[in-house]
């Protein structure tokens, strides 16, 4: 029997049983949907965290007191909120003794400001930052309008602003900012920069924000925050060699005894994928464990299917094996028949899946199509519809013509 003539009779069989065949592919649609779904989030998330950490340069790393990407319960968060602030005099004395690394640039980050100019305001949503000059290459912003920061600005303690896209389209549609005044978070402020459009990043836009000069930000909200540090690695320079010379300053500024670990963090834009990819690598372990029950479940599904379909069908096998089909033909054409079904569950799996991953990008939300995943589950579907199929495959071609055509 030739492959697409069973094909087209497993088609129509699966069609002459609609709800049955449903039913029995309801686990491989699901376990697919799952499997595709999570990948699409996993690989959009992946791609756009190498987007963002692209922006910040391959020679930039940040010194702070709390982990970039935080694990675990109370326990390790007491751990870390334990740890002494880092404060300027930390960065002094990187600037002052590590001679690996350039435009060291410290910085704090207050979240949810509003802006004003005169009677419009945004929501209150912008992050507001207090940095020196070495924020802005150290970050990735570029200036597009006006100036930057400069040296004299956080000297003098200048209420000077620089802002995003964001706060431009909100409240300058249709005039330039440079030179008007704002009140951001209750103060006031000159705006003296834009910056170049960044786009969205995990569904948030990096263009919701505004920079102050830190001194500026410590005369109105104090200094008893942690500050994060930037630093930029010198040209010939390897990151671990910048690195390691970082950390034993702040290990010798902060006190840590030799047999203790680093009570503050660094981290580049390489070391957080690597933990990000960590992070997933559980959660796909994960997720392949739970699909892998769901397609068992639904192999069983298949294969009870396919011996109650056999049991339908017996009188048709006697007639086929009468008129001179062999037991090869018949177990060929069961078979088939339980491949077709695991593959359409697995097919409209991928599709429901995709289509989930593809739907979450219009909330922002990244999404990716993961090719390989869909290919490899494509080919475990076929191989749970062969496993699950060859029993009742096999039972079908042993049957006697005669008894078959007694069936009734």
């Amino acid at each position: 029997m030739e492959l697409r003539e069973s094909v087209f009779i497993a088609i129509d069989i699966i069609r002459t049983h609609k709800l049955r065949s449903f039913l029995t592919l309801l686990g491989v649609i699901i376990g697919m949907t799952a499997i595709v779904g999570m990948q699409s989030l996993i690989q959009g998330f992946q791609k756009n965290m190498k987007h963002d950490m692209e922006q910040l340069g391959s020679n930039v790393f940040q010194v702070q007191k709390f982990p970039q990407i935080q694990m675990g319960g109370g326990h390790h968060n007491r751990q870390y909120r334990n740890r002494k602030d880092i404060t300027m005099k930390e960065t002094l004395a990187i600037q002052q003794r590590a001679d690996l690394v350039i435009n060291v640039g410290p910085e704090i980050w207050k979240f949810g400001a509003i802006v004003k100019y005169q009677d419009l305001k945004t929501s209150p949503t912008v992050n507001l930052a207090g940095g020196i000059p070495a924020f802005f290459p150290n970050n990735g912003y570029f200036i597009r309008d006006g100036r930057a920061l400069t040296e004299s600005d956080v000297q003098d303690k200048r209420n000077v602003i620089v802002i995003g896209m964001d706060i431009v389209e909100e409240l300058f549609p249709f005039q330039d900012p440079i030179g008007k005044d704002i009140v951001a978070d209750g103060h006031k402020y000159q705006v003296i920069g834009v910056l170049e459009e960044q786009g969205t990043s995990f569904g948030q836009s990096k263009d919701n924000i505004v920079i102050i000069p830190l001194s500026t930000y410590e005369k109105y909200y104090g200094n008893d925050r942690s500050l994060n540090i930037t630093c930029q690695v010198r040209d010939g320079v390897t990151m671990e060699a910048a690195q390691e010379q970082v950390a034993n300053v702040l290990r010798i500024v902060r006190k840590v005894p030799p047999d203790q670990p680093n009570d503050f963090e660094i981290w580049t834009s390489e070391s957080l994928i690597q933990s990000f990819n960590n992070i997933t690598r559980v959660v796909r372990i994960g997720a392949v464990v739970i699909v892998s029950f769901a397609l068992l479940v639904a192999g069983i599904g298949i294969m009870n299917i396919m011996l109650v379909s056999i049991r339908e069908r017996t009188q048709e096998i006697g007639i086929r094996m009468a008129i001179g089909a062999r037991r090869a033909d018949i177990l060929f054409q069961f078979l088939v028949e339980a491949i077709m079904l695991s593959e359409i569950g697995g097919i409209i799996g991928i599709l429901i899946g995709v289509g989930i991953g593809q739907l979450l990008t219009l909330f922002k939300i990244p999404g990716a199509i993961p090719v390989g995943t869909i290919v490899i589950g494509f080919i475990f579907c076929s191989l749970v519809g062969l496993f699950f199929g060859i029993y009742p495959a096999n039972k079908a071609s042993k049957m006697d013509p005669i008894e078959s055509l007694r069936y009734e």
